[in-house]
């Protein structure tokens, strides 16, 4: 039987390198909809959006939550530049949920001192956390 054929995937934010590994599938929240990458596939650049990046690897799924950034495909190496990133086994879900209860009170309230943009974001980051770890 033919060897298994693997891609490194690297996922790095400012802070630290959060996973690298060679992985067999990989998928990223583009910011127009979700990609998908196996070995050798075509170069690639894009935008990243608040999602889960899902990495197939020795038949499990690892999940790791992303807060925007840019994926970089090239020569069977898949590159996450993550504004933020946890993997599923380092969210803490009882910080995740009070964040998310924030946000909620914050957008609830309203009023002309809350920045709702960053409110909604807010939000879209911690329900994306707590989606990693369900």
């Amino acid at each position: 039987m033919a060897e298994e054929k693997l891609q490194r995937l690297e996922v790095v934010t400012p802070e630290r390198k959060v996973y690298s590994e060679d992985v067999r599938f990989v998928v990223v929240p583009g910011s127009e909809g979700e990609l998908g990458f196996l070995p050798d596939h075509a170069p690639l650049v894009s935008a990243l959006k608040i999602g889960l990046v899902r990495v197939h690897k020795d038949g499990k799924v690892l999940k790791i939550a992303v807060s925007g950034g840019f994926v970089e495909v090239r020569n069977s190496r898949v590159t996450i530049l993550a504004n933020a990133a946890e993997r599923e086994d380092q969210i803490d879900v009882a910080r995740a949920e009070a964040a998310k209860q924030r946000a909620e009170q914050r957008l609830a309230a309203g009023g002309p001192d809350i920045d709702i943009a960053r409110a909604e974001a807010a939000l879209k980051r911690a329900l994306n956390r707590l989606k990693a770890v369900s």
